[in-house]
């Protein structure tokens, strides 16, 4: 079923993205029409009482309604789906805890630190298992190691990467100087982003200063490709925007604006340009944005590079949280080139998360794109939940609406630089989504996605949401019949705050009608994730960054349910740069054809290591495999490919 959105009269010229409010403005309460003003943005306020126990009994009861629906659309799969992923926090050993700063907690505002935190893998002391690095908003951030079995111990200290006394941001695992191991980058709020360099053994380095790559801003996501394909990795670093003031906070870190953090797409003077920088050698990095044409003044959180036009080139999609995408063209290493409004000439107005992969399986790099701030329109309940947002908002505040999609988007790549949207079409539509992965969660050959979702206090809870590709036709709404909703224990909401309503707190608007001390309660809700097979059984399992919460560690039973066959692909450049970020890689089995290109992108506000992985469906071997690298180099497998490993496939002289 197609659905349509509302549409909103402005010019059709492509409008520049200024520095975009990026991301909360929370949901507005709809009022008669009145001159435009801040007025008109301001957040909705769900009203609720602090123990929060009727919104909690509702909420259960919703889900369990949503539960028995989805049940019963099962007659539309054409795929399996007789596997179920388990909640296994507790088994793991993982303690890690996310913090949040005062800003989205007790002193709440609508401002950008909502955005949350990622989370991201690699094999950091090279024993063939995956790590997991959390990234905290307030407090120290932890290294979790693999140690087999589904099971992590704790060596943040030993590997030196908590970056304490800082608001953290993102993080992203790539080697940096082509030695073998994965090196960190992590990007903080104004407090100067962190690169770590790794001595092979898990033990973690800080050459920030030495490197050029200690800015000090409001950053985002660090995204790692090769742009001039001379073997070495570069960066792209996005930037939000300016949203805070010089007033610090507990825990050192300074105060969001209190009335229009959310109306920097209006204020140019906060505009903080995302930045392109160039890996020099030596673990040095240079900025080159204004050389190469690459100055972005969007509201950016996650961009993605993808060579779009085959001339062997990483191009750069770059997300604006309020306002329009920009799609830069890659002009052979030298400089880039804007070329939207050719290829994607409707964009979602607030994009949050990003990932190019091939859906249907044609050998074509289809584009998804999460669209956050859209639905921070109007307050909804579940029912229309995949329906494209009816904007509120006015047109000065939109910039002009005519070339915005208001929702997610999904861009089937038809070849010779055409693309279609057809994401109602095929379903991906969904609520509150930031991040997105992307895997073959039934190793049927089709990737699959899963959408971190949802909000924190003081909204309503939120759902994850896992998408099944439906073999290449649509995806189908699956969380809860693969186990992912409702979470473990049932749980929708958790302490938040504590307020003392007849003491200092009692013009909190949480004490309206209250007295004495009261706890406040807030949703569960996921920011990030990052799909990989955790405890190497052969199918991928979900491991989620909460905000303000613990992880989920959402381990899949696939492989106990039916035979599996797959592929794990380790690229190894040469000429390329070590990670082979960049790579195109196809695998044939049979008459089916599954490709894969490596961008390392493992989610929203974050980039890891890993290998690829490729699920064959019922093949039980594999006739050939070919890699293409970002040094034009091609080559081809045909001989003792053995199906259920990793491969390792080293590039040509």
């Amino acid at each position: 079923m197609t659905f349509a959105h509302r549409c909103h009269p402005a010019s059709a010229v492509r409008r520049g993205s200024l520095p975009v409010v990026a991301a909360l403005i929370l949901v507005l309460v709809p009022t008669p029409a009145r001159s435009q003003s801040q007025e008109e943005s301001k957040p909705f306020q769900p009203a609720a009482q602090p123990s929060n126990v009727p919104a909690a009994i509702a909420e259960l009861q919703s889900l369990q309604q949503r539960k028995e629906q989805q049940l019963k659309s099962t007659d539309k799969f054409n795929v399996f789906y007789g596997f179920q992923f388990e909640d296994r926090l507790v088994q793991s050993g993982i303690r890690f805890r996310h913090q949040v700063v005062d800003d989205a907690g007790k002193a709440y505002k609508p401002a950008h630190y909502d955005h949350g935190t990622g989370v991201a893998i690699a094999d950091v002391d090279g024993d063939g298992r995956y790590d997991i690095y959390f990234v905290s908003q307030l407090g120290p951030n932890q290294l979790w190691k693999n140690l087999g079995g589904g099971k992590f111990a704790d060596i943040t200290g030993s590997a030196g990467v908590a970056v304490q006394g800082r608001i953290h941001v993102a993080a992203s695992f790539a080697d940096i100087d082509n030695d073998g191991d994965p090196d960190l980058y992590v990007t903080t709020v104004r407090q100067g982003n962190v690169l770590f360099e790794n001595d092979g053994q898990g033990r973690f380095k800080d050459i920030s200063k030495a490197s050029g790559l200690d800015y000090v801003g409001h950053s985002s996501t660090p995204i790692f490709f090769d742009y001039d394909n001379d073997g070495r990795i570069d960066l792209f670093l996005t930037n939000v925007g300016i949203y805070t003031t010089e007033v610090k906070g507990p825990g050192d870190y300074y105060l969001a604006f209190e009335e229009d953090a959310f109306h920097g797409q209006l204020k140019p003077e906060r505009t903080e340009a995302s930045i392109l920088y160039r890996n020099s050698g030596n673990n040095t990095f240079v900025d080159v944005s204004k050389q190469v044409g690459l100055v972005d003044p969007g509201w950016s959180g996650d961009a993605s590079s993808a060579d779009l036009n085959g001339d062997g080139y990483q191009d750069l999609y770059v997300l604006n949280m309020q306002g329009d995408d920009h799609y830069y063209e890659n002009q052979g290493g030298k400089t880039f080139v804007e070329k939207t409004e050719s290829l994607f000439p409707k964009t979602p107005w607030g994009a949050m998360g990003i990932k190019f992969f091939d859906y249907n399986n044609d050998g074509r790099m289809d584009l998804i794109l999460t669209d956050m701030h859209s639905d921070m329109s109007e307050d909804i309940g579940p029912e229309k939940e995949k329906l494209k947002a009816d904007i509120k908002f006015s047109e000065n505040f939109l910039q002009g609406g005519a070339n915005n999609i208001f929702g997610n988007a999904f861009y089937e790549n038809l070849g010779a630089g055409k693309f279609r949207e057809i994401s109602d079409a095929v379903g991906v539509e969904n609520y509150w989504p930031w991040g997105l992965s992307v895997g073959d969660l039934n190793a049927d050959g089709y990737q699959d996605v899963f959408i971190a979702s949802s909000m924190n206090y003081p909204f309503r809870y939120g759902i994850n949401t896992l998408l099944l590709n439906n073999r290449g036709k649509e995806f189908l709404d699956s969380e809860f019949i693969l186990g992912v909703e409702p979470r473990r224990g049932g749980r929708t909401r958790i302490p938040w705050f504590n307020l003392s309503c007849s003491g200092a707190d009692k013009s909190h608007t949480m004490c309206k009608n209250q007295e004495g001390p009261i706890e406040v309660r807030g949703p569960l809700g996921s920011r990030s994730s990052v799909i990989f097979d955790l405890d190497d059984d052969g199918d991928q399992d979900i491991v989620t960054l909460d905000f303000g919460s613990e992880p989920q560690v959402l381990i899949n039973n696939l492989t106990e349910k039916r035979d599996v066959y797959y592929l794990k692909i380790k690229l190894i450049g040469r000429a390329s740069n070590r990670d082979g970020l960049g790579a195109r890689v196809q695998v044939v089995a049979g008459p089916n054809s599954y490709t894969q290109v490596y961008d390392g992108k493992s989610g929203y506000l974050a980039q890891s290591s890993q290998p690829l992985y490729f699920g064959l469906d019922a093949a039980e071997q594999v006739d050939r495999i070919e890699v293409e690298w970002p040094s034009g180099r091609k080559q081809q497998l045909t001989e003792n490919i053995a199906i259920n490993h990793v491969i390792q496939i080293t590039e040509i002289d």
